[in-house]
C-alpha cells in the first residue's frame, strides 16, 4: 500500500518545488537545470515549445528571455506517494496574460528531488 502525504515527504517536494519557483522566475537557469533529470527520457510541454530530453530542456531555458517571469500561484496542490514520488499543480498568473496551469512529476533520485515531466497550458 502506497502512503500519501507522508509529513517529511510533503516537506521535502514543497521546499524544493519553492526553490523551483524562486529559480523560474529569477530565471536562475543553473537552478532550473539542476532540477531537471538529466535524460533524454524528461520531458517539458508548453505553449511555447514541446521538448524532449534535458538537452532540449536546458537549451530551451538558456535561449528564454528573464523578462516578464514574475507570477503568483493559486491552488497549488503539492501530494506525496511513498518516499519517492510526488506531484505538484498549481495555476498561475502573469501580468497581461491569461490564466496559467502547470503541472510536475517529482522523482527522488540518488542526487535528489528531479522534475522528470513538466507540462504548462494557459486557459483562455
Amino acid at each position: 500500500m502506497v502512503e500519501v502525504d507522508i509529513p517529511e515527504v510533503l516537506a521535502e517536494v514543497t521546499a524544493v518545488f519553492a526553490r523551483y519557483e524562486a529559480a523560474l522566475v529569477g530565471n536562475d537557469v543553473a537552478v532550473l537545470d539542476e532540477l531537471f533529470w538529466k535524460s533524454p527520457q524528461v520531458l517539458r510541454f508548453s505553449p511555447d515549445a514541446t521538448l524532449y530530453g534535458y538537452e532540449a530542456i536546458a537549451a530551451f531555458r538558456a535561449g528564454r528571455s528573464p523578462t516578464g517571469l514574475a507570477r503568483r500561484l493559486h491552488h497549488t496542490i503539492i501530494t506525496s506517494f511513498g518516499h519517492d514520488f510526488a506531484t505538484a499543480n498549481t495555476e498561475f498568473l502573469r501580468e497581461g496574460q491569461p490564466l496559467g496551469r502547470q503541472s510536475q512529476t517529482w522523482v527522488r533520485f540518488a542526487e535528489g528531488w528531479r522534475i522528470v515531466a513538466a507540462h504548462i497550458s494557459m486557459i483562455g
